[in-house]
């Protein structure tokens, strides 16, 4: 649901503004409070200023900040999908594992079910090098059988 506008009345530089926005009014006191703050800061920096080249003056810094905060944004955006891929790839690593240890499981009752026990399974490919005999000795059965 969209915010609804409002009107809040500002005095910035003892001059008097309406302001059309759509943010609540706290927000927009503490605004005019920064506003005020950093004009007088600009003023009090630069003694010679009137009241609209210290305006210009904020109005450049303050896009200068956004600049500076939209950069920042986007890496933090980067860094965040560069995190999210490493992710995705530790959780294709995990599926990864759980399936060659599913197969080494696999191989161990297979073998306890032949009645080798003296028999390790050291790594997935053993496992599956021994899943493939198992299954070839079930295709053999059956064709004999036939």
């Amino acid at each position: 649901m969209a915010k609804q506008k409002s009107r809040f009345k500002a005095v910035i530089e003892n001059q008097n503004y309406t302001i059309i926005s759509n943010e609540n009014p706290k927000h927009m006191k503490m605004v005019t409070e920064l506003v005020n703050d950093q004009l007088k800061e600009i003023k009090k920096m630069s003694a010679g200023l009137d009241s609209e080249q210290a305006a210009i003056l904020l109005a450049i810094n303050t896009v200068s900040d956004q600049l500076k905060k939209q950069e920042e944004l986007l890496k933090l955006e980067k860094e965040n999908k560069a995190l999210q891929e490493r992710a995705d790839e530790a959780a294709e690593l995990k599926n990864r594992i759980q399936r060659i240890e599913k197969v080494e499981q696999e191989a161990k009752k297979a073998l306890k079910k032949q009645g080798n026990n003296n028999i390790r399974v050291n790594n997935h490919v053993q496992a599956q090098q021994i899943l493939n005999e198992k299954r070839k000795q079930s295709i053999q059965q059956k064709v004999t059988q036939s």
